[in-house]
Parts: C-alpha cells; structure tokens; sequence
C-alpha cells in the first residue's frame, strides 16, 4: 500500500510566492522570518490541503524504518497505566524487541484525533493499530492519508479489511467453556465490556453460539472497561439477585476480580458454588484469592504477524492476512472443581 502522493512543498511554496525554503523554515520553526510571512504561508498550506506528514515525505524516497503503535483500548480508557493491568505492557515489550529485530524504531503515539498531535506523527512508515472500533476515527484518519496501517484484531464492520491479526477469541471461548462445563457448569453467565470492538463481539457470538447449541438462556452483562475492580465488585449484586449462575466469564481482569470479591463478600463460595474466569490474563487475575482461572494472550507469534504484514504493505508487497494465533487457558482455583479439564 504505497502513499497516495499529495500537495508537494514545491506547490506550496509557488502558490505562496516564497521560496521552498521559506516554506521548510516554516514548517520546522526554523529560520527569521516574520510572523506575518509565516501565517501566510501555513494559511495557503492548509487551503491546499498540505498535511503535516507532507514534509517529512517531501524529504525522503524510501521508507525511514519507523513505525506507529497506537493503543485504541487505552485511548478510549483515558488512562495510559491502568493498575494491574499488564496485557498492554506485555504486547508493548514484545512489539517494541520484535521491532528492534528487525531494525525499526516503534513509537507509542496517542490518540491521532486528539491534539495536539505529536512531531512526526504523520510520518511513520505504518501503523499498528490495536482493537480499532467500530467506524474508528484513527482507521479513517490513517486511511485518509494513505499510510498503511494494520490491526490488532478485525476492524468491526469491514469484513474487505484484512490487514489484521490476533488471537483467535471465538476458539479462546469455546476452550473456557469446554472447561467449565466439565467442571458442572450448565448455567455460565457472560460480562464484556462496552467499547465496540472485535475482542468484545466475536467472544460475545461464540458464547451465543455455545448457549444457542445446548438450548439455554445467554446471561450478558456489559461492564465499562473503565469501571475496573469497583465495577465488578457492584456487578456482583446484579448476579446474585439475578440468580447465581454455575460460572461467570468476564472479559475482562479487573471486572472478574471486583465480581469474585463481591461475591466472596456476599459469601458465595468460589468455587465451589460458582466459578469465575477471565478472559484477559492480568496481576488482578494472579494476585486474587482464589486465583483466577485466565486467557493468557499471545503477543510474541501476534505481533510476529502484524510486522509481517505491515512490512509487506510498507514494501507494497502482497500480505498474508489475516492471520490467526493461538491464545493459552490458564486454569487455577477459581475453577478447580472435580472433573474441570485442564483444556
């Protein structure tokens, strides 16, 4: 996926009627002009539409070796170290050793819709984009400046999108479920968040798709992700007025921490009375008593993929993509109940 190429410094600098230079100084900060000469030049810039990556591009032929990692996740959590919280720090690390492997320089960028927008940030050679939303404003935004761009996970509601990978949540789910229905559990309870992301939807059709096969009712709850351990502790008063299920699977780490402590509190019996999974393996999941039963991502053969794949756009080359990796389960005591399998 080679960059469309757009407004040029050249065009700009003829339509403002100043030199190339001018225009570059002004860009960059650089150099004596005046005030005036500046804001004249950046008003006819931004009439022609010269985005920001305009210059950096204008400078070189070839790719620079850097790429974007954009965390949407954590844009849409409005917190970048959520406690306890350390799936992203693992994929982090692992994308960033990956990178240097293979000799390129990977940057953490912010939310490319807010402001302001940091130095460069149009420049990249690529973007890794993780769990983009449905109609995602930095999918719409690295498309509508050509900048090739992968996803961690399928873009909701772009089934021609296939420049994506991860693991594969629906087979994630069924191995859960396998688990707990060989420990006795018939009546399994689902909380997923509420960002309108791949992670949440394709695990929320394969848990429809399991209850559908065995004719019994789904239980959904949606939990903000940002509600964190509270949240899940107030939703564990929702579940037990609603009727104590056999098991509980949140999404989430710090939802299922906070719901096992309430429910604890209310002294449900983990788990003997019901047990609790999470689908993202987290310091909140390790450190809980009992310890709770986990989906362990697979950042290294993940972002292995994604680099394969961006690389090969940057290079306009053919991808294979989509492609699919294998999560790992996890049991500990939250489902350690005779006869649980070990899936």
């Amino acid at each position: 996926m080679a960059r469309r190429q757009g407004v040029t410094i050249k065009e700009v600098a003829r339509a403002a009627g100043v030199s190339i230079t001018a225009v570059s100084h002004t860009l960059n900060g650089k150099g004596t002009l005046s005030a005036a000469t500046r804001a004249h030049i950046r008003v006819v810039a931004e009439e022609l539409g010269y985005e920001a990556d305009a210059f950096a591009r204008g400078l070189r032929q070839s790719p620079i070796g850097a790429v974007g990692l954009v965390l949407r996740s954590l844009d849409a959590l409005g917190d970048y170290a959520p406690a306890g919280v350390d799936v992203f720090e693992r994929f982090v690390g692992t994308a960033v050793s990956q990178a240097l492997n293979r000799g390129l320089t990977l940057t953490l960028v912010p939310d490319l819709t807010r402001t302001p927008v940091p130095p460069l940030a149009f420049a990249m050679d690529g973007y890794i984009v993780t769990n983009p939303h449905l109609d995602d404003p930095v999918v719409a935004l690295l498309e509508k400046r050509s900048i090739p761009y992968v996803t961690y996970g399928a873009v909701p509601g772009r089934p021609d999108f296939t420049h994506w990978a991860g693991e594969d949540d629906p087979a994630s789910m069924r191995l859960v479920l396998a688990h707990l229905e060989s420990g006795g559990a018939r009546d399994v309870a689902l909380v997923r968040g509420t960002d309108n992301n791949a992670w949440n939807s394709d695990n929320e059709r394969a848990y429809q798709g399991w209850c559908a096969e065995r004719g019994r009712a789904a239980r959904v709850f949606r939990l903000t992700e940002g509600a964190g351990v509270a949240g899940g502790a107030k939703l564990a008063g929702r579940i037990a007025e609603d009727g104590l299920p056999d098991a509980v699977v949140c999404l989430t780490g710090r939802h299922a921490a906070g719901l096992q402590q309430g429910l604890t509190a209310r002294g449900v019996r983990v788990p003997e009375q019901l047990m609790v999974v999470t689908g993202s393996d987290s310091e909140h999941a390790r450190a809980a008593r009992p310890a709770i039963s986990a989906v362990s991502r697979n950042p290294v053969d993940s972002v292995a993929a994604l680099l394969d794949i961006l690389q090969a756009l940057i290079a306009d080359r053919p991808a294979l993509a989509p492609r699919l990796t294998r999560a790992h389960f996890r049991p500990r005591a939250s489902s350690d109940r005779p006869g649980a399998g070990r899936a």
